[in-house]
């Protein structure tokens, strides 16, 4: 498992110790899981714009995006 997976995980396991309605549980667990697809899809596309050329990853380091 990844550092970031487990780490949302354990904000997961955080949220379930929390006295919350399931409801507001679910929108939680929702959030994070939106949260670990996106980092996902940005870190698959930096792999593959970094194999196009070396100046986009200092392109990208430069906005603060890596």
């Amino acid at each position: 498992m990844s550092e970031k997976k487990a780490k949302l995980e354990e904000i997961k396991s955080g949220i379930e110790k929390l006295n919350l309605k399931e409801e507001d549980k679910s929108n939680s667990y929702k959030i994070i899981e939106e949260w670990y697809a996106e980092d996902k899809a940005m870190n698959e596309l930096y792999v593959e714009l970094s194999s196009i050329s070396e100046t986009i990853k200092e392109y990208l380091a430069e906005l603060g995006l890596v």
